[in-house]
């Protein structure tokens, strides 16, 4: 009987211990780090327009953010939130951005090994009749 005492308590400890600690109305790590991902490719795409002023930029980035937040079935509000609990707690933004360098870096990767979209997409060009 001792035995089974002993293996119930183990396996609770064990079960609690496995448990994510993040409250709730927070995202999860691995929920807020594809959002984080995908934010920085926005911010990215943004840096790139050309646009002559910060309203342009405005303009451009809302939809885009708002579009994002929907893909992960998230708002604003609990991003901005979830933001806040991680900056608070060094050591776990730091594990989850150490996880958002190298997925973006992957990323990178794969677009830098592709080969030369002018070279392998050119058509043979059609002589004139």
């Amino acid at each position: 009987m001792r035995k089974h005492i002993f293996l119930f308590f183990s396996a609770l400890i064990f079960l609690g211990a496995c448990t994510d600690d993040t409250p709730d109305g927070i995202l999860k790590r691995d929920k807020m780090t594809n959002l984080m991902i995908d934010m920085h490719i926005v911010d990215g795409s943004l840096y790139n327009i050309d646009a002559p002023n910060a309203d342009s930029l405005y303009k451009y980035g809302t939809g885009r953010y708002i579009e994002l937040f929907k893909q992960h079935h998230t708002d604003p509000k609990q991003f901005d939130k979830s933001l806040k609990y991680y900056s608070i707690h060094p050591e776990k933004f730091e594990k989850m951005y150490a996880d958002i360098i190298k997925k973006l870096q992957s990323k990178v990767d794969s677009v830098n090994n592709l080969p030369n979209s002018s070279k392998a997409n050119a058509l043979p060009k059609k002589h004139p009749r």
